[in-house]
């Protein structure tokens, strides 16, 4: 019999719904979408033909329905990998873990994970517009690096190649990359044949992280050249975002499947960019849906 997990690890509200997102287990579907921001979830659940619950906590906004036959669960991140590591744990708690006994379910429940946002493009072949499915994403913000077997899921010598080729030392104090594949048959499923397959690097903000300098100075002011050339294998980094790494790391190590497609609304280096996407997004949502 597996341990029972204490109070304070697992917060369990008192409607049996987990702590942050306010859902209950009966209500999250295995098919999962998750988007940063709460309107993109009334946005998504717009084309659901049917609607089994609906609940907000925060900028947790969580609809569960159906969408051609298929079951989903599409709810909202907010911004940033730290919001991301309270999804996934609690998704995975709801899928997981018994909430009555606390322990650990007997057998794995699975789940197929999507994130739809909107990223900076950073090659020649990434303008606005362009939808990149991550099939990597490399962790700028450090999340990963706080749970044990990272490094048994991550790509070591690529985060070591991107290290030398950064050429970041001791006077930089900036978190160890890491390197996540996604999983190969979801991305190829939800990119098709329309979208680039990317390297994308997640960010632990999006000023400084992103190499933006407004009024404070960055410690690298070469980062994003040194982003832009660097290559791995014949394959460049495409695009910058701030949720992709902890998604993709997470879910490898709980033995969920995940990947993230963007629309590119920046073009980093034209330093140009594009705030009239909403109808993009829309047809992003639609693809996905579809092909989920």
């Amino acid at each position: 019999m597996s341990k029972s997990i204490a109070s304070s690890e697992l917060i369990i509200n008192q409607d049996g719904s987990v702590f942050h997102l306010h859902v209950k287990p009966e209500w999250l579907a295995d098919k999962v979408i998750v988007v940063g921001d709460p309107g993109r979830v009334t946005l998504a659940a717009s084309h659901f033909e049917q609607k089994e619950c609906e609940v907000s906590n925060r900028e947790f906004h969580t609809v569960t329905g159906w969408y051609h036959g298929k079951r989903i669960t599409v709810l909202s991140t907010g911004i940033g990998c730290d919001n991301v590591d309270i999804v996934v744990n609690e998704l995975d708690a709801l899928a997981n873990i018994d909430f009555d006994t606390r322990e650990i379910k007997p057998v794995l429940r699975q789940l197929d994970i999507v994130r739809i946002g909107t990223c900076g493009g950073l090659q020649p072949f990434t303008p606005a517009g362009t939808y990149i499915c991550s099939d990597i994403s490399i962790g700028l913000d450090g999340l990963l690096n706080f749970y044990s077997g990272r490094n048994a899921v991550c790509d070591l010598p690529m985060e070591r190649a991107l290290l030398n080729h950064l050429g970041w030392s001791g006077n930089l104090c900036a978190p160890y990359p890491y390197v996540i594949h996604a999983d190969s048959e979801l991305c190829n499923r939800i990119a098709g044949d329309d979208m680039i397959h990317g390297i994308t690097v997640a960010c632990g903000g999006f000023y400084g992280p992103q190499g933006r300098q407004l009024r404070i100075p960055l410690a690298d002011p070469h980062q994003n050249e040194k982003i832009e050339s660097f290559e791995y294998q014949g394959r460049k980094i495409t695009n910058y975002e701030m949720e992709s790494s902890a998604l993709a790391g997470l879910s490898k190590l709980l033995g969920h499947r995940a990947t993230t497609v963007c629309l590119v609304i920046a073009d980093r280096l034209n330093k140009q960019s594009n705030t009239n996407y909403k109808e993009n997004i829309n047809q992003l949502i639609q693809l996905v849906l579809e092909r989920i």
